[in-house]
């Protein structure tokens, strides 16, 4: 993370008290597998969801993709960044392994919302990578938070995690939110001509692993 110890990348807001609740579950056929899709609903009113697969509340350890929102990448199909082809990547994992949870979160644009993220992006077209983009437009380089995560499976009774993450701070985050993580799984997925330079900046300036 050599170049970016100075750079306050993801926030974890200790809670007093769970905040959140499981409202709902049922089930969701996906090319994958017939996963379980579970609704939460948080005091701010956004509604998280969490997939999983198998019998997750045994002690053996959850193969797990803690995945924020992209509205771009996940359901329209975007080349600027790698969201949507690490969402499809983890739903493919843990239906080849049989057993495990993807939490989704509904932080847009890491954390800045998404009519945000477009300014961001056309800042992005004008030659700013995606850091760049976020400061100079009054934020953070990463506006997310992680405590919800570790509501999300104190819920739902998952003890400990194989994390698939290629994002050092986020591991930290979860950790320091309580979340008992043994494993980081790498998680990579393939490089596109319009994608280069945000992945690249992802490694330089956040520390981001291969």
């Amino acid at each position: 993370m050599e170049g970016c110890d100075n750079i306050a990348l993801i926030l974890f807001v200790p809670r007093a008290e769970m905040t959140l609740k499981l409202v709902a579950s049922t089930v969701l056929p996906t090319p994958f597998a017939d996963f379980q899709l579970h609704g939460f609903q948080a005091p701010d009113g956004k509604e998280h969801v969490a997939l999983t697969l198998g019998d997750v509340t045994t002690d053996e350890p959850v193969l797990a993709r803690v995945h924020s929102e992209c509205l771009t990448g996940d359901a329209l199909f975007s080349l600027r960044c790698d969201c949507g082809p690490q969402l499809e990547a983890a739903m493919q994992k843990i239906a080849n392994e049989g057993r495990g949870i993807i939490l989704y979160l509904r932080q847009e644009g890491r954390g800045i919302g998404l009519i945000n993220k477009i300014r961001a992006y056309a800042e992005q077209d004008k030659g700013l990578d995606t850091v760049e983009a976020n400061e100079i437009l009054g934020f953070l380089p990463d506006m997310r938070e992680y405590g919800i995560a570790a509501e999300m499976l104190q819920l739902l009774h998952i003890k400990q995690l194989r994390l698939l993450t290629n994002n050092p701070r986020k591991l930290k985050a979860l950790q320091d939110a309580g979340v008992n993580i043994l494993e980081r799984v790498q998680h990579r997925v393939k490089t596109t001509a319009h994608s280069h330079r945000y992945l690249a900046t992802k490694a330089a300036k956040m520390g981001h692993m291969p």
